[in-house]
């Protein structure tokens, strides 16, 4: 992504995808598993994942669209499903980075960038029946996003550096904080409990 900003795509498609997990397509996404697994049993073994109920108010509810969350096949499954939306950006000549359902799209200005989420709206909702949610879905420039927990700075001499964003530095310091003080804390409690 450095060298996308580098070459002057420094604004960034932050396109987030309406409740992902939750409104997979089972047909859809079937369709693109089978492209990509041609054995029958993972194919039925992945269905029945995908229909294997959901407890609602303890009580079994069937599953008629998403994925299980959390699963180990969720990450797997929606790489499958948006390997579509892979192609087509590289065949458009897009710079992007994609994981699971986390995607961005780096282009050179917002006016490029606002037509880029409005077709990539349109590509998604057609072709994979997905559902851009534009609340979160936002065009920005890359110092002003963060992408799988990380964001870009700009350094004095021009050039970019991946960083935590502030506010997470902020939360880890403090964990890490609590963390060494229940130690400290707990330490001195067994020393003393020891020594009495």
């Amino acid at each position: 992504m450095i060298d996308y900003v580098e070459e002057g795509y420094a604004w960034i498609v932050d396109c987030d995808l309406a409740k992902f997990f939750d409104e997979v397509q089972n047909d859809v996404l079937m369709s693109r598993v089978a492209r990509r697994i041609q054995d029958k049993r993972i194919q039925r073994t992945i269905r029945r994942d995908l229909q294997a109920g959901l407890m609602l108010g303890g009580l079994e509810s069937q599953r008629l669209k998403g994925t299980p969350q959390g699963g180990p096949l969720s990450p797997l499954l929606s790489s499958i499903l948006l390997d579509d939306l892979d192609w087509e950006l590289e065949r458009r000549g897009h710079r992007f980075a994609r994981y699971a359902d986390d995607f961005i799209v780096c282009v050179k200005s917002r006016r490029a960038g606002e037509r880029v989420l409005g077709s990539l709206e349109q590509f998604l909702a057609k072709k994979l029946r997905l559902r851009v949610n534009r609340d979160k879905s936002k065009v920005a420039r890359v110092d002003e996003c963060t992408f799988l927990g990380y964001s870009m700075i700009y350094l004095k001499d021009g050039s970019t550096r991946l960083t935590l964003p502030r506010g997470t530095l902020q939360r880890l310091r403090g964990k890490v904080r609590e963390v060494i003080g229940r130690r400290a804390a707990g330490g001195n409690q067994s020393s003393l409990s020891s020594s009495s």
